[in-house]
């Protein structure tokens, strides 16, 4: 009520001091006369749309009632009011009747300027407007116009202007002709208006529904109509060629001034008309789009909407940029030009009253006050004083009876509009770029139609270079809150923010699919050069050398790797080559702006894609292994590892399109993948390939049906009735080893020997468990294996011999693969660390006799870590140790010996007894068809040669562990071994002795193997002749056998 009362009284007030206004002239006080009337008409407009009205003012004054014990006074003219304006536009029209004159003066004066603004493409095109290189001598030249804030007028606010001007004094279309002709065109040029955000006025139907009722109207309703049918037949596409011009004109401007930013100086204008008229097309196109009257669509669908907002984007940013350019050019422009001319101006007035007078003398002397020296310093500029004195003065000398009347000195009013545009470049630009760009209206009123435009964007190849600048419109939307509505801001703020990153994430999602097709591509070209696809090539080339026929006379020569890369045509455009172009748009995008802040928060798009690559390469890395747990199927290493680096090329080439850090991705990822889970929790590598070769590989040797050959370090297949469905030398030879090292790295093959341990701490917990169950039968053993007789009779007592012998064998075959491992291991690292690969190798050389064990194993745990074999295995030594302090293990002892505890004694007696245990068995594998030595493989089929690692490695741990002489356990270890063997010398059985040779050669195995004995201590045991003569016998045995 208050506003219309204000209203009313100031639109009276006007009418009688006869207010002249002409938008060329008093700009200011025109354009915001005009603002007033359509802000009232749409006011009572949007009132009228509530239908709920009348229940809410009905609470209002019940509320107002309750709280002040009476009912407002101004309740009966606010309820009249919501009654009279059932109908608000006609209402109004009868309102307005007394300020048609100054309404239809103020919007005839649009005349000018309105049908200028409304042209079509072409003929923007034929004036080669806003081309700076069209008239190359005239570059440099400022541009100028004698209506310079009217030139980045907004043409929705003029269309709203005259639409509703109009309405309101209608009677002014039946006498002037020029009336008539900005109606007809702005009725020619939309369907809706905006009242007020998304909300639209349909000007034909209303305008039709008021002239209907007035007598004499049916020329006006004519025209309507056929204004109507003009736009819906017309309007959408003469917009659509106007933004096609604008995409090529702002792309023109924007380059441009990139290259030589010193032209925003004299071309300013040129930038605030370029966003002003993009700024306008891309808001009809909004409001048509959602208010479509017509049933072809395609004018109203723009997929190339995106290039236009970028390049205003980059229009923005040159402005934000180069400020402080246009600022010491308009500085200058203020001081040395227009206050010259506005002093001229003003000395040439024939009439000028004091206060007139003092107020342009005020603003000569603050324009020539100005010096660049102030830009220099940082200075701020405010010149809202000049341009609300200016204000003032547009008021004194538009009235009737003006000493100064500005409707006589045009050219002052001219001059003045310049004078204020200039300002507005020193101490305005952040409000300028608002006024002439703000496209907030995208936040929440649009929301659905900016989503689908981003989608459009994204989806073709050409505009995904553009995608950023619905990141970009985010920084708009704050800047559609209103300090009268303060409850708005914190919605359209987090609407802003989860749009942003919904935009940025996209994009990222976009690009990382990209790179992993161009990755899977990649992999595909990377496998054709493995070594398994040349067997078929070389078998053509034998074939042909021999002259064989090679299969069908049809059958199509295989193509060699790399004939995708011999191009027989420039224009042949391969999957590959899409992908990249795609690509690289995209990446254009993402790395346009480091980052860009939207409320109070800093977004950095680059991260997205970082965020984005680093998940989809671990899940990669983990898919490419290819593990089917039902089938236990895995990748070989090395053709991981060549999948691998084909994925991680790629990602390196990603550098040349983003500054982003890929070594970081790398280091995330490939660290993640050394560990047993990943940061979200997943499976890695590591873990996977632990498990095949624990579960699958190391559990098929134990079953017998692979074996390890020393001669070819690796385990091969043994032929048995059931296949294996791998074959286990394609995953356990060298150079899968040390692929398997190159992508577990130390941490991984860690983890893969601690994984190892673990399985032979088992084993050794069930091996003490037949040790005590054996004690005292051992123990006799022990002292006695100088008794020949006597023992042959304690070892028939001894039971689960098979079952200690078929233990430690694994155990052997576990140390084994384990040797492998930390061989590879040990080479990779040579290879990527050699100098500090050395420096630990010579520190583990030089450890002095008398070091502490404790300072040894600190050494021994360094060395093992780089793969370096030593004495005592640290891993094994850390996993009996906590094996032996194990709560489960504690608990069976416990049981089997029906104490309370086992003391430290006890358990390096039963240490001792299982290598006396083992000793004493060795003689029965002699009796085994398995345990036949082969001089191929350099070692026995049952894997008995393995022993040997696991007798040193375990006697060396444990008694590490217990404190005691690993050296004199050894010694007695073997005597006893040497006394057993050499009783199965005298043996007549031949089933018992079918492999006797090769069970003595074990013997010097044990010996070669150990760092604690030697060969002379060997030869005091055990005849050296015996092994010798075992030797030849198994060569021989096997020439035969060959034969």
């Amino acid at each position: 009520m208050e506003f219309k009362d204000h209203v009313c009284e100031l639109l009276n007030t006007i009418d009688a001091c006869q207010v002249f206004f002409d938008i060329t002239v008093n700009f200011d006080l025109t354009k915001n006369y005009l603002d007033l009337v359509v802000t009232y008409t749409t006011l009572m407009t949007i009132l009228s749309r509530i239908e709920e009205r009348k229940a809410i003012i009905g609470l209002y004054n019940y509320a107002h009632e309750m709280t002040h014990g009476a009912s407002d006074r101004e309740y009966p003219r606010l309820g009249q009011m919501i009654v009279d304006y059932e109908n608000p536009l006609k209402k109004l029209m009868e309102e307005f009747v007394p300020h048609g004159k100054s309404l239809s003066d103020a919007l005839i004066s649009l005349q000018m300027v309105y049908p200028r603004r409304n042209l079509s493409a072409d003929q923007w095109r034929n004036a080669q407007l806003l081309s700076l290189i069209s008239a190359p001598s005239t570059m440099l030249n400022p541009a100028q116009s004698d209506t310079m804030p009217c030139e980045y007028l907004s043409l929705d606010a003029m269309e709203k202007w005259i639409v509703f001007g109009f309405i309101l004094c209608h009677a002014v279309l039946n006498s002037d002709a020029a009336a008539l002709s900005l109606w007809k065109l702005a009725l020619q040029s939309s369907t809706c208006l905006c009242l007020f955000r998304d909300e639209v006025f349909h000007i034909h139907k209303a305008a039709e529904d008021l002239f209907v009722n007035i007598r004499g109207y049916n020329k006006r309703i004519n025209d309507i109509r056929e204004c109507k049918e003009q736009a819906l037949s017309h309007a959408g596409s003469m917009h659509r060629e106007r933004r096609k011009f604008l995409r090529s004109a702002l792309k023109e401007l924007a380059t441009v001034l990139a290259d030589q930013p010193g032209l925003l100086g004299p071309k300013a204008l040129f930038v605030f008309m370029a966003l002003s008229f993009a700024r306008d097309e891309i808001i009809w196109l909004l409001r048509h789009a959602d208010n479509i009257q017509k049933k072809s669509t395609d004018d109203f669908i723009d997929k190339h909407i995106a290039e236009l907002i970028f390049y205003m984007e980059e229009l923005r940013a040159h402005v934000r940029k180069y400020g402080p350019v246009m600022q010491r050019y308009y500085v200058q422009y203020l001081s040395g030009f227009d206050a010259v001319v506005l002093n001229e101006l003003v000395q040439n007035l024939s009439v000028c009253p004091e206060d007139e007078s003092i107020i342009m003398s005020s603003f000569v002397n603050t324009m020539t006050s100005l010096s660049v020296k102030q830009v220099e310093d940082g200075e701020v500029f405010d010149f809202r004083g000049l341009r609300l004195d200016w204000f003032r003065l547009q008021a004194y000398t538009s009235v009737s009876k003006a000493s100064l009347g500005i409707a006589d000195h045009k050219e002052l009013g001219k001059m003045m509009n310049t004078i204020i545009f200039h300002t507005k470049m020193v101490d305005s630009l952040v409000e300028m770029l608002v006024e002439t760009s703000d496209l907030s209206i995208f936040c929440s009123f649009y929301s659905r139609a900016f989503e689908k435009m981003f989608q459009q964007c994204l989806e073709l190849p050409s505009q995904s270079r553009h995608s950023i600048c619905f990141p970009l419109l985010c920084t708009h939307f704050m800047s559609c809150t209103h300090e009268l509505c303060p409850e708005e801001r914190h919605h359209i703020g987090d609407r802003s923010l989860s749009l942003c990153n919904m935009f940025l994430d996209e994009m990222a999602k976009q690009a990382r699919n990209l790179i992993t097709d161009i990755c899977t591509e990649q992999c595909t070209l990377s496998d054709q050069l493995l070594p398994k696809h040349c067997a078929k090539t070389i078998s053509q080339a034998v074939n042909k050398k021999s002259k064989k026929a090679t299969g069908k006379k049809g059958e199509p020569e295989r193509e060699k790797p790399g004939v995708e890369s011999m191009r027989k045509n420039r224009l042949l455009v391969t999957n590959l080559d899409k992908l990249h172009t795609a690509l690289s748009e995209l990446c254009f995008s993402i790395n346009y702006v480091p980052n860009l802040a939207v409320w109070e928060h800093t977004f950095t798009p680059r991260e997205y894609l970082t965020s984005h690559l680093e998940i989809r390469f671990t899940k990669s890395i983990v898919g490419m292994t290819m593990y089917n747990q039902a089938t236990q199927e895995i990748a070989k290493p090395s053709e991981l590892l060549t999948s691998v680096r084909a994925y991680m090329t790629v990602l390196q080439s990603i550098e040349n399109y983003v500054t982003i850090d890929i070594t970081r991705v790398f280091n995330n990822v490939l660290l993640q993948q050394t560990q047993h889970l990943d940061s979200h929790g997943e499976p890695t590598i590591t873990s996977l390939y632990t498990n095949w070769y624990l579960e699958t590989l190391l559990r098929q040797v134990s079953n017998g049906h692979i074996a390890y050959f020393p001669a070819m370090k690796a385990f091969v297949n043994l032929p048995t009735e059931n296949e294996l469905t791998f074959n286990a030398e394609e995953y356990s030879d060298i150079s899968e080893m040390r692929s398997l090292s190159e992508l577990l790295g130390p941490y991984g093959m860690k983890f893969l020997s601690e994984s190892l341990m673990w399985h032979i701490s088992s084993q050794v917990a069930e091996l003490k468990k037949l040790v005590v169950e054996n004690m005292e039968v051992l123990t006799q053993m022990r002292t006695s294996f100088d008794k020949p007789e006597h023992m042959a009779a304690l070892f028939k007592k001894l039971t689960s011999v098979d079952s200690v012998l078929k233990r430690m064998t694994i155990i052997g075959v576990i140390l084994s693969f384990r040797s492998l491992a930390q061989e590879a291991l040990r080479d990779v690292l040579s290879c990527h660390i050699p100098f500090l690969v050395s420096s630990v190798e010579d520190f583990k050389d030089h450890i002095p006799r008398e070091t502490d064990m404790k300072v040894a194993m600190n050494v021994y745990e360094l060395s093992s870590a780089a793969g370096l074999p030593c004495e005592i295995d640290p891993a094994l030594v850390v996993a009996l140790s906590s094996q032996k302090s194990g709560e489960a293990q504690t608990h069976a002892l416990k049981k089997l010996v029906c104490a309370e505890n086992i003391s430290p004694e006890e358990e390096y007696k039963i240490a001792c007894l299982l290598m006396v245990f083992v000793a004493v068995s060795l003689p029965t594998l002699a009796s085994n068809v398995m345990s036949q030595y082969s001089p191929a493989i350099e070692g026995h089929c049952n894997n008995i040669h393995c022993l040997a690692k696991a007798i040193n490695q375990i006697a060396a741990a444990l008694f590490t562990i217990h404190k005691g002489s690993i050296e004199d356990r050894l010694k007695e270890f073997l005597a006893l071994a040497s006394s057993s063997l050499l009783k199965i010398g005298q043996e007549t059985d031949k089933m018992t002795t079918r492999n006797r040779e090769s069970v003595y050669l074990l013997l010097d195995m044990i010996v070669q193997e150990s760092p604690f004995l030697t060969m002379d201590l060997l030869e005091s045991c055990f005849p050296y002749v015996l092994l010798r003569n075992a030797y030849h016998a198994v060569y021989k045995q096997s020439i035969s056998a060959n034969a």
